[in-house]
């Protein structure tokens, strides 16, 4: 698989020509990030704000064979049981031999009950800015917890960029509590990459600045 980070919590991720886009963010609803033009056989929202939902951003085709088998588990965007934001969707995305989780705007700590959906997760995907979602210390406690090879931190501004909304955090806090962290200036990387670490903390440059 290829894993693209387009910027904010939107990812496109492909195998054997089949494309996958999750989370769209519609035109100008993220500072710094350009708008989102796409072709893909399929796209995915955690949730239904319009920073997450933009579909139609996306021309849909379907040429193509899908390789993957989905799995949605029902969380919640915020730490009162949607009271304030409403629910969130984490996707599972499974190629039969190596598995993604894009966490959405995960807004809570997991319970027994999705820890255990989420085991043998080989690259997380997790929002790690805070004040809409987790912050970084709840980010990196749920991936020790989980123990993915590797480790994608999405949803946080960048001042030097700049992009990001201003109220939630740099990846810093994030990255401060991990062990191995690799700051890329790529946006893309190859499922089957290796490490000699047991986490890995890769951090993409987004594609859409």
């Amino acid at each position: 698989m290829k894993i693209t980070w387009i910027g904010h919590s939107c990812f496109l991720i492909e195998k054997d020509n089949f494309k996958i886009v999750i989370d769209p963010y519609e035109p100008e609803s993220v500072p710094g990030i350009k708008e989102i033009k796409e072709t893909a056989d399929m796209v995915l929202c955690s949730h239904e704000h319009h920073d997450h939902n933009y579909r139609q951003g996306i021309t849909l085709t379907s040429d193509h064979n899908n390789p993957f088998s989905i799995k949605q588990l029902h969380t919640y965007h915020d730490d009162v049981q949607g009271a304030k934001r409403g629910t969130n969707i984490i996707h599972i995305i499974d190629d039969g031999s190596q598995k993604i989780a894009h966490m959405g705007d995960l807004g809570c700590m997991i319970d027994a009950e999705t820890i255990e959906q989420l085991q043998n997760i080989d690259i997380l995907l997790i929002p790690v800015g805070g004040f809409y979602t987790i912050d970084g210390n709840q980010a990196a406690k749920i991936t020790k917890i989980l123990k993915p090879r590797i480790v994608v931190p999405m949803h946080y501004r960048d001042d030097l960029v700049p992009f990001g909304f201003n109220v939630i955090d740099t990846v810093d806090t994030f990255i401060h509590n991990m062990n191995d962290v690799m700051t890329s200036n790529d946006s893309t990387f190859e499922s089957n990459i290796v490490f000699k670490n047991d986490i890995q903390t890769l951090v993409l440059k987004p594609r859409n600045i």
